[in-house]
This record gives C-alpha cells, sequence and structure tokens, in this order.
C-alpha cells in the first residue's frame, strides 16, 4: 500500500491576500485557482520543488471557521518546511518582513528557525541534517 498527503487546509480570510502572501513572500507554486461558487474557491499552493503534498486556502466562511484563521493548533508549530538552504531562505523570511518567533539554532536533526505567516500560525523552517543527495 503507499499513501500520502494530498492536500493540508489551512484557513485563510481572503484567497487573493493569502495567495499573495505564500506566491510573493514565501515563493510558493500557485499550483490551482478555481472558482467553485460565488465565494468558494479551490485554492492550492506549494513550496517550489515539492511534488506531493499542497496547502489548501480554505477561506473561512462562518464564525467557527474565522475563529481558527491563525491559530489551527492552539498556538503550536503548525506547519514544518524543510528546505535544502536555510541561509536563503532564513534572509528571504528577512527581507519580506516576516516575524521571527524564534531565532535560528542548530539542533540534533539540523537548523531551525520559527516565524509566523501572514495570519500568525508558527511554522519551522528546518535545513535538515543528512539531507538526500540528488541524483
Amino acid at each position: 500500500m503507499k499513501q500520502h498527503l494530498a492536500h493540508i487546509a489551512i484557513v485563510v480570510d481572503d484567497y487573493d491576500r493569502a495567495i499573495e502572501f505564500y506566491t510573493q513572500k514565501l515563493h510558493f507554486t500557485l499550483i490551482e485557482d478555481t472558482v467553485l461558487s460565488e465565494s468558494k474557491r479551490w485554492v492550492l499552493v506549494r513550496p517550489q520543488g515539492a511534488n506531493e503534498c499542497a496547502l489548501l486556502l480554505a477561506k473561512g466562511v462562518n464564525d467557527a471557521q474565522k475563529s481558527r484563521i491563525g491559530n489551527q493548533t492552539g498556538g503550536r508549530v503548525f506547519l514544518f518546511l524543510h528546505t535544502d538552504n536555510f541561509k536563503r531562505d532564513y534572509q528571504n523570511l528577512l527581507d519580506h518582513q516576516i516575524k521571527i518567533v524564534r531565532e535560528p539554532s542548530v539542533e540534533d536533526y539540523g537548523t531551525v528557525a520559527v516565524f509566523e505567516d501572514l495570519y500568525g500560525n508558527l511554522w519551522d523552517l528546518i535545513e535538515p541534517n543528512n539531507q538526500p543527495t540528488a541524483t
């Protein structure tokens, strides 16, 4: 059996604002933006070079959904973004004035920093030790 995560939904307040943040500041690729109804779109973004899992940008439409924007995990780190070049991607966060919650540190598993996305969700930026070599 083979399985993988296809999409992870993240609740946002505005599709276009979210697309702009993820594509312009984090340099994710817009995979799909399909209008489903007057108020609903199917919007997928994913990191450059990723081939499987994507973020589904889901607009909060009721009070319960809107209350989760920026706090989908109760203040814990929500998403883990692996990189092949920590220095490059950390500098990109600084260049785009993305809030750094925890400065870079070297841990047993790699180099890591915590940052906030547009909504306040926490992300780990990680360059793991033992990166697989490209073939």
